[in-house]
Order: C-alpha cells, then structure tokens, then sequence
C-alpha cells in the first residue's frame, strides 16, 4: 500500500511507560515516553468502501509499540526510535514512518528532549 497522495495518519503524545536511559537509577524506574508517529498511506480505499483492512489500523500500530516499548529496556532514545521505526514498516503497510520519541523527565530546565527519523520501506 503506498501513499503517492501525500495521505497520512498521525499518531500524537501516545503515552508509554518504560524503562529507558543509561544511569542506574534510570534502570529502575519506569519513565514517561511520548510518541509522535507520521505514517504514510494511501487512505483512498479505506475512505471510498470504509474498510478498516484497507488503511493501518492506528490502534494496532499504538498497541504494538506500547507493548514492544514495554519488553524491551533501551538505553538510548535514539535505540528506541530506530528499532520502533523498523518496526512499525515491517509489521505494517506503510511506506514511510516519521518516528518521534520525547523523553519530558531527561532535562529538569527542559520541557522536554527528543529524537526524530525518517524511514522508508525499502521495497
């Protein structure tokens, strides 16, 4: 399925908990995570015949990398993004994935710190 339209779902501050960072007392606590997903699709189908098996299902997408986020323990935000990344292109139809992961409790004089890539499948 690909999204020569420009079409997109957006996915925005989905909220996970998770273990993440490399100081010890980081290793210990689970510590808030906000999502930012982009991902390209052609919605046309969907929309003419109101198909959920002709778009990415979102709740699925949110589920799965809540689910993933939450078995894994990362260190880096940047590990989390890319393997998220990969993810979300190989477990569903989209072309490209703008992923987004902010970490709002990393910098206490920061509202928050981020990390943000571009995959695309490559097919």
């Amino acid at each position: 399925m690909s999204a020569p339209t420009g079409d997109k779902i957006l996915i925005r501050e989905l909220r996970v908990r998770a273990i993440i960072g490399v100081h010890p007392w980081e290793r210990r606590i689970p510590q808030l995570l906000l999502l930012d997903l982009e991902l390209s699709v052609d919605i046309k189908a969907a929309a003419a015949t109101e198909d959920l098996s002709h778009t990415v299902d979102y709740a699925a997408v949110s589920e799965r990398l809540t689910h993933y986020i939450q078995l894994e323990k990362f260190h880096l935000i940047e590990t989390l993004a890319e393997r998220c990344a990969a993810l979300v292109l190989t477990e569903f139809a989209v072309q490209t994935v703008t992923f987004r992961v902010s970490k709002p409790e990393a910098v206490p004089s920061a509202r928050t710190v981020s990390v943000e890539i571009v995959r695309q499948r490559d097919d």
